[in-house]
């Protein structure tokens, strides 16, 4: 019998933080990625940074740009380029629908997190809208604001 989703362990590898800071999300979605032999085991090693790395649609595929699996420390002469494009594997009618939301004007993709669910490497992507200045700092004043507000209630118990 398979394994359901439920019942395999996610391991997390590498954390886009400053996504949640620079981008409001508008929608999530779990990919596989298509990977070399040493990349995944210097994903073992928990080695990788998506920090810089973006999404892009390019001949009809999804394709994960600049995210850095570095080499794999005991490869030989055929170690992968730590920085080379990866295809993100996505099924047909996903990538229709995320094709069509991209076109519109100042929507991204941008990468949350990398991780292992069982044996397979998963990212997690998502259709992203970057924030604007005055809204980090609403955002900001918000979050300062709650903040205050819990400081002062947990005061008066």
């Amino acid at each position: 019998m398979a394994d359901t989703k439920d019942t395999k362990t996610r391991r997390l590898i590498a954390e886009n933080r400053r996504a949640r800071y620079d981008f409001e999300f508008l929608e999530t979605l779990e990919c596989g990625l298509e990977l070399k032999g040493t990349e995944v085991k210097s994903l073992r090693q928990g080695q990788a940074s998506i920090v810089e790395a973006f999404g892009l649609l390019r001949g009809g595929e999804l394709w994960l740009l600049q995210a850095h699996i570095p080499e794999y420390s005991h490869g030989n002469i055929q170690n992968h380029v730590p920085t080379r494009d990866r295809r993100l594997l996505v099924h047909k009618r996903e990538l229709k629908r995320w094709t069509e939301a991209v076109r519109e004007k100042g929507i991204t993709i941008v990468p949350l997190q990398l991780y292992f669910l069982g044996a397979r490497v998963k990212v997690e992507i998502a259709l992203a809208r970057g924030r604007k200045l005055h809204d980090k700092r609403e955002r900001e004043r918000e979050k300062n604001d709650q903040r205050d507000m819990d400081r002062a209630m947990s005061r008066r118990r």
